[in-house]
Formats: structure tokens, sequence, C-alpha cells
């Protein structure tokens, strides 16, 4: 009677962790009001700095920077605590908003955006390992639709000020605009990150492991960074003889770090956690490569306004949001693999509608509808694969897990914003119409992702041989 009482007050707003919550929503809150404000901004960015080659390098050189700040914050985090990367991040990202408010030309814009993702990467390895050591797995579905539901605001309301404030005021005042909020976040989350338990005490040979992966951590982060800069480099050169041997090189030092840096099997798609892993990264390129270049498709190609584009971003959040919330409706249920299946066949299915949107004959009503449907998809997968990954992670290796998902995470987008980019700067040197360098860029995401459903099936155990009855885990039975 006692235990069931206690259990149904222990909630995400019960008084030990309430503050928690709050903290961390907020730091959700912060990522999302920059990526809106910045994506609905940056047509308006191209047309003053110029530059168009480049418009794909100013979200993937964010995305570079976060690779190396998940992997530096994901060892830490497993040797010092929460407090250091995350006061540390939040510095440095402030640090990259300045020089991007400040910055006169497009090179400089693309560099401050390096600085900016190496802090905000340092960020969702805190959240998933605070989440992991503090809540128990019943209630952390709820935390993650909070995070869902934490973009509902930012996207509906921040897509149309920052369009306002760059037409109206200037679009530098975008990216110092949000320096207060940093501050705000970093000093409601900072108190609570202190409460959280530390790492479970693993074996021997687990913490020899996490010790020697802190060393070799950052220098294999520098070289995946270095490895995803040079493909996309290499994507986007004129030069034939250029091209080849970056994008060569590119893929040879990528993938090894890539694959020193997530569990074994990762790339081979091994069930379980490795696939999860995995598929999250196919899941990002192909939606969230396809979000980057909305906007320019609508605004640049359709002729959309930026204020009516920036409507589009605060339905199709919302749309995320309501994915997000059928899952975590229905998720105890049907388990987070069918979920991240389903996702990524609606984010095929959506984006391949999606494309209709660079026929000028066809409604863009019918695309945006189909932009909407993705998202509801990727709202449905995306935090399953999370929960698969701290379900499923060994005691005090949270930290190099998470981490693990949040690097193939932000590589699946740096490579999607990074091809697509490729696209539209071919298309532009050839003199051609735009929609045809967002047409191979939509392309190439809707095959990604169809790719990413047909081997989603690796996401379930293997089935048994007839006969055999496998005994329950002592985890699902207790």
């Amino acid at each position: 009677m006692h235990a069931t009482e206690g259990r149904t007050h222990d909630s995400l707003w019960s008084p030990q962790r309430r503050a928690l919550t709050i903290g961390l929503i907020l730091t959700v809150t912060l990522v999302a009001a920059e990526a809106l404000a910045i994506a609905t901004i940056m047509p308006i960015v191209a047309d003053d700095l110029g530059d168009l080659q480049l418009y794909g390098w100013v979200f993937s050189s964010f995305l570079l920077g976060s690779l190396l700040g998940i992997v530096v914050a994901g060892r830490i985090v497993d040797r010092f605590g929460l407090v250091l990367p995350f006061v540390g991040g939040l510095v440095v990202f402030g640090a990259g908003l300045v020089i991007c408010g400040v910055a006169p030309t497009m090179p400089v814009l693309v560099a401050g955006r390096l600085i900016q993702g190496f802090g905000a990467g340092a960020i969702p390895p805190i959240g998933y390992v605070a989440i992991g050591r503090s809540m128990p797995e019943r209630l952390r579905p709820q935390m993650f639709n909070l995070f869902a539901m934490a973009w509902v605001l930012p996207g509906i309301v921040g897509p149309s000020i920052a369009a306002v404030v760059a037409t109206q005021l200037h679009w530098r005042a975008v990216f110092i605009g949000l320096l207060p909020l940093i501050a705000l976040s970093g000093l409601m989350t900072l108190l609570p990150l202190l409460r959280v338990p530390p790492a479970a005490r693993s074996d021997e040979a687990t913490a020899m492991l996490a010790e020697r992966e802190a060393r070799r951590g950052p220098p294999l982060a520098v070289a995946l960074a270095i490895g995803a800069g040079l493909l996309i480099a290499g994507l986007t050169s004129a030069l034939v003889e250029v091209m080849i041997p970056l994008t060569l090189a590119g893929l040879v030092v990528g993938l090894a770090a890539f694959k020193a840096l997530t569990p074994p099997g990762t790339l081979r798609l091994v069930r379980g956690l490795p696939a999860a892993i995995l598929l999250r990264g196919a899941l990002t390129f192909a939606f969230l490569g396809a979000d980057t270049f909305s906007p320019l498709a609508l605004q640049g190609w359709r002729g959309l306004s930026p204020a009516l584009t920036g409507v589009v971003i605060t339905v199709v959040t919302l749309a995320w949001t309501a994915g997000s919330w059928i899952q975590t409706r229905f998720i105890p249920r049907l388990g987070p693999e069918w979920f991240l299946r389903v996702s990524l066949f609606m984010v095929t299915i959506g984006l391949a509608g999606t494309m209709l949107v660079l026929a000028p004959g066809i409604p863009i009503e019918v695309g945006l509808v189909a932009l909407t449907s993705a998202a509801v998809g990727i709202g449905m997968g995306y935090s399953a694969a999370s929960l698969i990954v701290l379900r499923d992670a060994l005691p005090g290796r949270e930290g190099a897990s998470t981490s693990a998902l949040q690097l193939s995470d932000v590589l699946g987008t740096v490579l999607g914003t990074g091809i697509g980019g490729a696209f539209i700067a071919a298309g532009e040197r050839a003199g051609a119409e735009p929609w045809l360098g967002l047409a191979g860029a939509f392309g190439t995401f809707v095959v990604v992702a169809a790719l990413g459903f047909a081997g989603s099936w690796r996401l379930f155990p293997a089935p048994k041989p007839a006969g055999v009855v496998a005994a329950r885990p002592a985890r699902e039975a207790a």
C-alpha cells in the first residue's frame, strides 16, 4: 500500500525532481530558440553577407564543433561529474554567439558557428546522463516528452520573433539577443545538477576502459571532425583533382574515428544498442538535413516571405512535439524499438512528398503537409533511440554511451547539411535553377531514410529457434 503510494507520488514534479526537470527544460528551450531562430534568418544573412556557396557550412561548422563538444563532455562527465562541462559549454556557446553577431563576412560567421557548436555539444550528454542517473526507467519517456514540448513555445513565437527582429532591426540582433537566455538557463540548472547522484560503481575492467577512453576521446573527436570536414570540403569543391582526394581522405579518417568512438558493432548495425545509435544518425541525416534547407526552398524558390516561413517552422515544430506525445502515451505497451522503426518509415514517405514543394505547378500546401507528417514521424522515434541507449548502457558508462548516441545524431546532421550544401553549391556554380540543387539534396535525404527503415529490423532481438523459450531479463522481471 505504502509502496504503491510512494511510486504514484514520485513524479517529474515531485519535490526531489522538480528543480532538475525545470532546469533541463530551460536548457532545451535555449537550444530550441537558437536552432529555430538561425534557421529562419539564414536566407536574410546570406543575402547580406553573400557567399551562398557557404550556406551549408554555416550549419555544418556548428555541427562539427558539436562533435568535439559531445565527445569531450561525455568523457569529462564520467570522470568529473556534470557541473564542469555544463558551465564550460555555456561559456563557449555564448562566445560563439558574440562572434556570429559581429561577423563581417560569411567565413567569420562560419568560424563563430564552429565555436558556438563546441559549447552546444557539451549540453546533450549532460542532460541524458542526469536523466539516467537520477530518474527511474518509467519516468524517462515522460522527461523526453517534456524535452519535445520545450520546443513548443520557441516553435510558436521564436521563428516569427526572429523574422521580425531580422527585418525590422538587424539579423545580428538575433544572435546577440540569445545571450540573456544562456545566463537564465545556466543559473536555473546549475544547482539541480550538483544534486544528481554520482555514477554507480563499475567493475575494475569497466573503470579501466573508461579511463583509457577519456584519454583518447578528444583526439579521436578531432579526427572525426577533421574527417567530416574533409568529406564536405571535397564534395563542395569545384575541382575534380581536389574533390576526389579530399572525399576519400574524409571517408577513411572519419569512419575510423567514428568506429573507435562508438560501441563495437555500430557500423555493422549489430542488434540492440549499436543499431539504435547508427539509426538515430540516419534519422537526423534525413529529417534535419531536409529541415535545414526547407526555408531556402520556401523563400528562395517558392517566394514565401520570412514571416510565413516562420509559421511553417512553427507548425513543423508542433508536429514533432505531437509525435513525441504519441510515443510517450503508447511506448510502455509497444516498446521503443517499434517506434523508431515506424519513425524511419514516416520520415521516408514524408520527405518524398516534401519534394513536391520544388514543383511550381503543385500547390505549396501539398509539400508542407508532407513535411509536417515527416515531423510527426521523427517526433515518434527520436527519443525512442535515447530510451534504448539509456536502458542498455552499462553502469558507469552512461556518459560514453549517450555521447556515442549524440555523436551519431550530430554526425548525421553534419553530413546531411554538408551533402545538401554540396548539391546547392554545385547548382550555384553551374548556373542552374535553384530547384535542381535542392532536388538533389532532398532526394539524398529520402534515400538515407529509406535505407534506415530497411535496416531497422536490427533493433529487435534475433528470433529464437522453435521450441526455445527465453528467460525474462531480470531488469524486466523486476
